[in-house]
């Protein structure tokens, strides 16, 4: 492949660059300019589209990109060299306009090329993030750093396309074992200020590696910011129309954040145990947070009712009954959620466990997680960029996620938020087993 793709590189630069270099030609005959076009848009269209043995349109698009993207750095250096020696001899003819406008000639084509490439790999690769999206932007009128993040977009994109093909073949084996395929249904319940929405799944690419591995999944559908309690009546009320209408008897719910403590009250206080089997939290902070507190006690009154304000008009316009920012940040600190926890014991017949991670640096978070890692740290130690490691544990089994190569998981990445590729932990490949385990129990 390897080879195969290198000799596809090198022939589109030729062709590319002969046609990008056309413009004494085209100049005299029309028909030298019409196959240029012809032979750049082909180039431009095919590039690397047939580069990567998948079936998601979305890889073969970013590969295209960055084929693409290959073929115009080695056609602009070659073009350079062929425009510096054409120059002379226009120069020495006194043709200086012959000699501007085959540089614009060859400008064009390039420039098609150009953003053709990073056009591809912007809107389909996952694992640029943002961060180096902004800093290809940024580098992008700066001399030599230009070429260098350039050269980090493509590199990037070609090892997702590695990973993900290496995906492709070993999830064939595992698909025919349905390991997701549980008895009783998924329940999958958001955290706060988010909410459930097909276009941008709060979940990533979670759910879909589920269902594949035969999963039935639902969603909590609740407001993104609200009372403990309020969050667990619509939870509940939720939960007893899913099994009410599906029939399925029981749901394996599966909650992050804020979501977590909602369930949980959901089931002490409103009787939705009888209808769930298991609960797993996801990075829940059992025990709260210090620094929401130090947010609300440090923050001036006025800003605090001014986010208040905006938060809950926004979030009427966005689908919201009726939010409350102020009541669930109140409900998130160490001061509500100590108490609570020891009130709500451990509910009979429903297996509960829970799941945390860690940040092993604040670069690992991305924005704005990389900033309140720093002050989570400083009043409760190790934490994912927003709970710390000491509240997550709850339930008959907690497990605790670092991954030591690299740079630790964060709050958003464990629940995919971002679709980041994270080195040495797979979080589409954790949560079937997650889910297989279930399956295992009986569940």
């Amino acid at each position: 492949m390897k080879k195969n793709l290198s000799f596809k590189i090198i022939l589109y630069t030729v062709i590319y660059t002969l046609a990008a270099n056309s413009y004494a030609l085209s100049a005299e005959n029309g028909v030298y300019l019409i196959a240029a076009i012809f032979l750049a848009l082909s180039v431009n269209l095919i590039g690397g589209f047939f580069s990567v043995s998948t079936i998601k349109a979305r890889l073969r698009t970013s590969m295209h990109g960055a084929v693409i993207l290959i073929v115009f750095q080695a056609s602009a250096a070659l073009s350079v060299v062929y425009q510096a020696i054409a120059g002379i001899f226009y120069i020495r003819a006194d043709d200086w306009k012959g000699f501007i406008f085959s540089a614009l000639y060859c400008i064009a084509f390039d420039a098609l090329l150009f953003w053709n490439g990073i056009i591809c790999v912007y809107l389909a690769s996952y694992r640029l993030g943002l961060k180096t999206r902004v800093l290809g932007i940024l580098c992008g009128f700066i001399p030599i750093m230009n070429i260098i993040m350039l050269n980090r977009i493509i590199k990037t994109v070609f090892e997702e396309a590695r990973a993900e093909t290496k995906r492709e073949s070993l999830r064939a084996e595992t698909v025919a074992k349905q390991l997701c395929d549980t008895k009783y249904p998924i329940l999958l319940v958001h955290g706060v200020f988010f909410r459930d929405r097909k276009l941008l799944n709060y979940w990533g690419r979670i759910p879909k590696e589920l269902k594949i591995n035969g999963a039935k999944i639902y969603y909590g559908n609740h407001q993104s910011a609200a009372s403990v309690a309020d969050s667990a009546k619509e939870l509940y009320d939720r939960i007893e129309k899913i099994v009410n209408s599906t029939g399925c008897g029981k749901l394996n719910v599966i909650a992050h954040s804020k979501g977590g403590l909602d369930c949980r009250y959901a089931m002490r206080y409103l009787g939705a145990d009888k209808y769930i089997a298991s609960l797993t939290t996801v990075n829940t902070p059992h025990r709260g947070c210090e620094f929401a507190e130090y947010l609300l006690e440090e923050l001036p009154p006025d800003i605090v009712s001014a986010l208040e304000r905006f938060y809950n008009r926004t979030s009427k316009r966005l689908g919201d009954p009726s939010p409350d920012f102020l009541a669930a940040v109140k409900d998130l600190t160490a001061g509500a959620c100590i108490p609570r926890d020891k009130e709500m014991a451990l509910p009979e017949g429903v297996y509960c466990r829970s799941i945390g991670s860690v940040l092993l640096k604040a670069s690992g978070g991305g924005f704005p997680m990389n900033f309140s890692y720093v002050l989570v740290k400083h009043f409760n130690g190790d934490n994912d960029g927003l709970v710390s490691e000491d509240s997550f544990k709850w339930g008959e089994d907690y497990t605790l996620l670092k991954n030591e190569n690299g740079e630790g998981i964060s709050h958003c990445d464990i629940i995919d938020l971002a679709r980041k590729d994270i080195d040495g932990f797979d979080v589409r490949d954790f949560y079937v087993s997650l889910v297989g385990d279930l399956k295992a129990r009986g569940l």
